[in-house]
């Protein structure tokens, strides 16, 4: 049997594809950043599990619709 189709190598290869999007206040974010939010107070971050930030957008809904447009699978982090 070929292992790329055994269950457990496909569900690591889904786990690779994970992100997570969480709400994070502007004001604990670089002067740098805050200064390109506007009058926002929360930005949403997509990140991998490792912690490494992909980008910050401006609403959930864009947070999950970017990472799906990019064969990504986000999950919400409290």
């Amino acid at each position: 049997m070929d292992s790329k189709y055994l269950p457990e190598t496909v569900a690591g290869d889904r786990a690779a594809q994970l992100v997570y999007v969480r709400a994070v206040r502007v004001a604990d974010l670089p002067p740098e950043v805050q200064d390109q939010a506007g009058s926002r107070d929360v930005l949403y971050e997509v990140s991998r599990p490792s912690g490494e930030q992909l980008a910050l957008v401006g609403d959930r809904e864009m947070a999950f619709d970017l990472a799906r447009k990019n064969d990504l699978d986000p999950v919400t982090l409290h």
